[in-house]
């Protein structure tokens, strides 16, 4: 049987060695979803919240530009799925809470048929 993915073992991992190694990260949260939508043995979804002060004037297009940049290898591979929260220094000190994952709608387990 083919590996899923020929990136790392742990994708997750992967995740957060490129960025750290491509942004100067003040906070990095990388957490695995892949359970709440069907794929409990993949590493197809995650969620990442992460604070650098390089996103200071930057849209919040740019923002997600830059990590699927760094990201591209594991978005070409595995990751099906990537929510990302970015914040400078000060957003992340006057945030009050990172926004809860959506319930997963089933994506292409849903018969297109019904």
């Amino acid at each position: 049987m083919p590996e899923q993915s020929t990136l790392t073992p742990d994708t997750a991992s992967f995740i957060e060695r490129q960025l750290n190694e491509g942004l100067p990260v003040t906070y990095l949260q990388v957490t695995n979803e892949s359970h709440l939508h069907g794929t409990p043995t993949d590493d197809s979804h995650f969620k990442v919240v992460i604070v650098s002060d390089a996103f200071s004037g930057q849209r919040l297009l740019q923002r997600h530009r830059t990590i699927n940049k760094l990201l591209s290898a594991a978005l070409a591979g595995p990751v099906h799925a990537l929510a990302l929260h970015t914040y400078t220094s000060a957003e992340w000190e006057n945030l009050r809470q990172v926004p809860g994952s959506p319930a997963c709608r089933g994506g292409s387990k849903v018969d297109a048929s019904s």
